[in-house]
């Protein structure tokens, strides 16, 4: 079986083919251009899809809220304009003819640890990616846990500081607004002498500087408060947190040293582990389901 596999973020959308094995043996990516909107971003999508040949299934993840079910993004923000009601499965099937399943890109990236990575073994979990905004996924005797209206999982949404920071879902206080990895780019540039992206942050020239290190810490504490708050609603065996930004060892280290002290005994057996498969997760978690199509 030859699964082609798409990962649709806000920046670039990821693919490639995965096999019978659910190995990725082809990977490529282009720039999502999201301003363009979700229309012209799906018929991209359909034009790559129809320069293959003898492709059995395809997959899509995606940024946004997905009935995967219908293969429907039931919401999304303005990252991508006019892409919430998008009939996603419907728009490749009807011009492809080609079996296709469509899901939510944490959802896909739990699929992904939970059959092929950190998760393997784990009929219960959370799963947690920090970017831009903060996703999140729960799975529930080894199935995940869509909600009423396909959307749970939102846990960058949960507030941790009440009439906090204005988040582009509207509300206020969310926290992805203190915990992303954008909220951490935030804060050191307000004290750095240059701009930083993530990764230069944690070059050892910026990264032993007290005012940069003292942003570091304090947004990690908002990452605790977080995972205190999901510790203290689930009740996980395990979680999983993935983004490029927790490759960061100092990252884990300090989560791993502080967040045991303040959880109440009767949680600490959580385990807290970086995501194994890192930025294929999600490729290899929507072919998995997509393999499972009748």
């Amino acid at each position: 079986m030859r699964i082609l596999t798409f990962d649709i973020g806000g920046t670039y959308v990821k693919y490639g083919i995965v096999n019978e094995n659910f190995e990725i043996v082809e990977k490529h990516k282009f720039p999502t251009e999201a301003k363009q909107g979700g229309q012209k971003l799906i018929e991209k999508v359909i034009s790559i899809i129809e320069s293959y040949e003898d492709i059995d299934r395809v997959a899509v993840s995606t940024a946004g809220q997905v009935d995967s079910e219908n293969g429907i993004v039931v919401y999304s923000t303005g990252n991508i304009p006019y892409y919430t009601g998008m009939m996603v499965k419907k728009m490749i099937e009807n011009k492809t003819g080609i079996p296709t399943f469509v899901e939510n890109d944490v959802n896909s990236a739990a699929l992904g640890e939970a059959h092929f990575g950190a998760a393997k073994g784990f009929s219960n979990f959370i799963c947690l990616t920090y970017g831009t905004g903060i996703g999140g996924a729960i799975y529930i005797n080894n199935e995940l846990y869509k909600g009423s209206s396909s959307s749970a999982g939102e846990l960058g949404h949960i507030i941790t500081h009440a009439g906090g920071k204005q988040c582009t879902c509207g509300g206020e206080g969310c926290y992805e607004c203190y915990a992303s990895a954008k909220a951490l780019i935030e804060a050191v540039n307000k004290v750095s002498d240059t701009p930083l992206d993530a990764f230069q942050i944690f070059e050892k020239s910026n990264f032993e500087k007290p005012e940069i290190r003292s942003e570091i810490d304090k947004w990690v504490d908002e990452i605790i408060i977080g995972l205190m708050n999901v510790i203290y609603t689930f009740n996980p065996p395990l979680i999983v947190i993935g983004g490029g930004i927790m490759n960061e060892d100092y990252i884990i280290d300090l989560i791993d040293r502080k967040i045991y002290n303040r959880l109440m005994d009767n949680f600490k057996d959580v385990n807290i582990v970086r995501s194994k498969m890192g930025n294929d997760a999600a490729l290899l978690g929507a072919a998995y389901a997509a393999s499972n199509l009748k």
